[in-house]
């Protein structure tokens, strides 16, 4: 048995289709209370965030985290910039490859790991429009073959 217990909230399924990923890094979100519980009933949206370097900070943008029911006057701002939490030596190993070759960072997926809520981050280039219909042609070749597989075998 593994002693790292992991669920995950959410993924950004649109992460791996429009962007080709180099590297990936974990880091810690800081959140506030009413954040956390919303994250626990998973109600939360990665699909147009992105990370932004300000400074020595790392900070997450444009990520949804829905308002808690039963926080009445304390809610937090579902869209609110989160600061991420790493070392400073990963931060500028991150502002390095980010400003010279014109990577983004892009969150792959938001997980509870040993009751922490972690963010998956993607040292991403963009795709090209034939590079994602290279994919798609790519992916439907795959799952016709597995069809035929499939069929063959009855």
């Amino acid at each position: 048995m593994s002693d790292t217990n992991i669920k995950v909230i959410c993924k950004n399924r649109k992460a791996r289709f429009n962007f080709e990923i180099e590297d990936t890094v974990e880091a810690g979100i800081a959140l506030v209370g009413s954040e956390v519980k919303s994250l626990r009933q998973g109600k939360a949206n990665l699909s147009d965030s992105y990370a932004k370097i300000r400074g020595d900070e790392l900070f997450l943008v444009d990520a949804h985290i829905s308002a808690y029911d039963q926080a009445a006057g304390r809610n937090h701002d579902p869209l609110r910039e989160r600061k991420l939490l790493l070392h400073k030596r990963e931060i500028r190993k991150l502002v390095g490859k980010v400003a010279e070759r014109g990577f983004s960072l892009v969150p792959l997926k938001l997980y509870f790991k040993n009751a922490k809520v972690k963010i998956e981050l993607a040292l991403a280039k963009g795709k090209r429009a034939f590079d994602k219909r290279e994919a798609i042609k790519k992916k439907d070749q795959r799952r016709e073959l597995e069809r035929l597989i499939k069929y063959r075998q009855r």
